[in-house]
């Protein structure tokens, strides 16, 4: 368990929509990580503390799986960048070469006389 910093207590303020201090004080809340959920598990006994506990880790199963999905999606994006990131020149010069061989071709001018 562990005391919130003010920026998450304020992103957590923000979030849920948390009435600012005009209501009333305010402390920084207690938070648990996961392993605490499971700690604290092992001390309540009671059937709501059971049940509250397994939604508890079900939403830390969901969050660890929403975070590993968005690492995988940013590696896959990070390795596309890296595999394109010379196309932009390649394309640059075809678009120079189409130019080029579309712009009709420049005529030597012949002096006529002496």
């Amino acid at each position: 368990m562990f005391r919130l910093t003010e920026k998450e207590n304020k992103l957590l303020i923000s979030q849920f929509a948390i009435s600012n201090n005009r209501g009333g004080h305010r402390k920084r809340p207690y938070v648990f990580t996961e392993q605490g959920v499971a700690m604290l598990s092992g001390v309540l006994r009671s059937r709501r503390a059971i049940t509250v506990n397994i939604a508890i880790m079900r939403a830390f199963v969901q969050l660890r799986e929403y975070l590993s999905i968005h690492k995988d999606m940013a590696k896959k994006l990070q390795d596309l960048e890296r595999k394109y990131e010379t196309h932009d020149v390649k394309i640059k010069a075809v678009f120079d070469a189409i130019r080029q061989l579309m712009s009709p071709p420049k005529r030597k001018k012949y002096m006529v006389g002496f």
